[in-house]
Formats: structure tokens, C-alpha cells, sequence
């Protein structure tokens, strides 16, 4: 821009500077750099000290110092009730290992008072009615029977299921309702008697689960499980060919379970518990005739060996 000549009386012109121009140079408007140097009040390069760190770190300590203490705390009272709790677990194991003692002395105990009462009541009835009472308890199952059958072995699956291929997917394990069916279907067959791991089945018997655990009969049983009975020859093709068997091998194919069927000669399976039957009475009602009611009586029965009726047994 040239001076002004002498004698010019033009006013001199001003340019304001360009507005985007001082946008792009200045982008941050001066007042929130003002405020940010309020805040801070310090100079330049001085680190920030005292009461001013304390939004930032003073926090975050005293968070993990809580923490901390918490953690520590929890740890010791967990430390403190673990004995205890050992000591609880450990009582009621060896509870239920000493009441199953019992129950298996029990029931020893139990079958052989069985005997003598069988052998006490043979010698008193003798002839042909100790035994039409001897082939009534085997075939209800409140006597000991003996002879030749078949012994179907089912286990569970080793759980290595491939987890890429789905392989062996499937439960792993064998379910209450797998014995229900090996059991009707040996019933189908011709079995005259039947028992699970030794639990003999009679018509009141029931096989359920409670938990992880299968009740036969309200007794826990374990695997491998092994479903005993006694029958006629054909007993093994007639179960082979059922449908139950068909489904049972497709299982064991898909999902790793172990089920086999074998022959077996000369098998005794024992008596089951007596029941706990119940009878009806009929009410006696008060009348004036004095009238009333009447009840019957309950007998009873003993128990012994016999043979399979089917002429297979010894």
C-alpha cells in the first residue's frame, strides 16, 4: 500500500483481518483457554500438588484401599468357617456310610429270619401246600429265586464328547427311564423274575431318580447297573428282538453308553422286603340297634428258595 500523497484529504482505508483466516489460525476461542488458567493456577511446567490431585488420585486410592480391605476380610472369614464346614461335610459322610452298614446288617439279619420261617412253616404245612405257597412268593417276588437267564449291563459314557463335531453329543449318562424300559421289556419277554444291581422287583416296585442319584424301590443304586431275570430259554432272543433293546444299542451307538446282553447260567435273585400293605376296615357307625361293622384279618407269608417255573431253574 502506497503513502498517501501531500495535500490528499482521503481518509485512510483499514483492512480487517480475514475472518476465516483467524478461524482456521485461532480454532479455540479464548475464553475456555482463560478458564482452563483459572482452574489450574499455576505456572507453567509446575506439577500439580496438594489439595488440587485430589479429584484424580486421592480417589482412586482410597477405592482400592476399600477394596482391598474388603477382599481381606472376606478371605479371612472364609478361611475361619472352612474348617467347620469341613468338619460338617466329613460328619455326615461317615453318618451315612455307618446308617448304610446298618441297613445292609439289617438286611442280612433279615433274610435269614426269612429262612427260618420258611423252613419252620414247610415243616408245619409239608406236601403239596408248602409248595403252591413256595411258587406264590417267587412269582410275587417275596421269595428267593434260582435259575437260568440273562444279565442286560448298562454303564455310563465316558463324557469326551467332541465338542467341534458334536460326536458322542447326547447324555452321557444312564437315565432311570433307560432301566424302566430294559425292565418292562424283560417282562414282555417271559421273565418270571427280575432285579437291579440285587434289588429285586416285584408289582409295587418303582425306579426313579432323586437328583443325579436312581432309587430302586427308595435304595440308591450305582452303576454299572446290571438288570438280572430269570425266564424260559428264548428269553434273551425275545429281548434282543424288542423294541426297547433296538432303541437301547441306537443309544449306546450316538452316545458312548455301554449296554450288553449276555447268557447266564444258575442266577439267584433275592427276596424283596416284605410290603407294607394296608387294609380297608369298613367305619362303625353308632345306631341304635347296637349294629356294627366287621373286619377281616391280614395273613401272612414266609419265604424260601424256589425254582423258575418255567423248568429252567434248579
Amino acid at each position: 500500500m502506497s503513502a498517501p500523497r501531500s495535500g490528499d484529504t482521503r481518509p485512510e482505508r483499514v483492512y480487517a483481518p480475514d475472518f476465516l483466516t483467524e478461524l482456521f489460525r485461532n480454532p479455540l476461542d479464548p475464553g475456555y483457554a482463560d478458564a482452563a488458567a483459572a482452574r489450574r493456577r499455576v505456572a507453567p511446567g509446575e506439577p500439580v500438588r496438594g489439595w488440587r490431585a485430589w479429584p484424580g488420585r486421592s480417589i482412586s486410592l482410597v477405592v482400592v484401599v476399600v477394596l482391598g480391605f474388603l477382599f481381606a476380610v472376606a478371605y479371612r472369614q472364609t478361611m475361619a468357617d472352612e474348617p467347620g464346614r469341613s468338619q460338617a461335610r466329613s460328619g455326615l459322610v461317615a453318618q451315612i456310610k455307618d446308617r448304610a452298614s446298618q441297613t445292609d446288617r439289617l438286611s442280612t439279619r433279615a433274610d435269614e429270619l426269612r429262612e427260618e420261617v420258611g423252613r419252620q412253616r414247610d415243616a408245619a404245612l409239608g406236601g403239596s401246600a408248602a409248595a403252591q405257597l413256595r411258587n406264590l412268593e417267587a412269582s410275587t417276588g417275596l421269595g428267593r429265586v434260582r435259575g437260568d437267564g440273562v444279565v442286560v449291563r448298562l454303564a455310563d459314557a465316558p463324557g469326551n464328547a467332541d465338542a467341534v463335531t458334536g460326536a458322542g453329543a447326547g447324555p452321557p449318562r444312564v437315565l432311570y427311564t433307560d432301566l424302566q424300559g430294559v425292565a418292562n421289556a424283560l417282562w414282555s419277554a417271559g421273565a418270571e423274575a427280575v432285579s437291579i444291581n440285587g434289588q429285586r422287583l416285584t408289582a409295587t416296585s418303582t425306579i426313579r431318580s432323586a437328583g443325579e442319584a436312581i432309587l430302586v424301590d427308595f435304595r440308591p443304586v450305582t452303576g454299572p447297573y446290571e438288570v438280572s431275570a430269570i425266564g424260559p430259554g428264548a428269553l434273551q432272543r425275545r429281548f434282543e428282538d424288542s423294541r426297547n433293546a433296538a432303541l437301547m444299542r441306537e443309544v449306546a451307538q450316538k452316545t458312548g453308553l455301554s449296554f450288553g446282553v449276555r447268557e447266564a447260567e444258575d442266577l439267584t435273585l433275592p427276596a424283596a422286603p416284605e410290603p407294607q400293605l394296608r387294609y380297608a376296615k369298613p367305619s362303625v357307625s353308632p345306631s341304635p340297634s347296637g349294629s356294627g361293622g366287621q373286619s377281616g384279618s391280614p395273613g401272612s407269608s414266609g419265604s424260601g428258595t424256589t425254582a423258575s417255573p418255567s423248568g429252567g431253574g434248579r
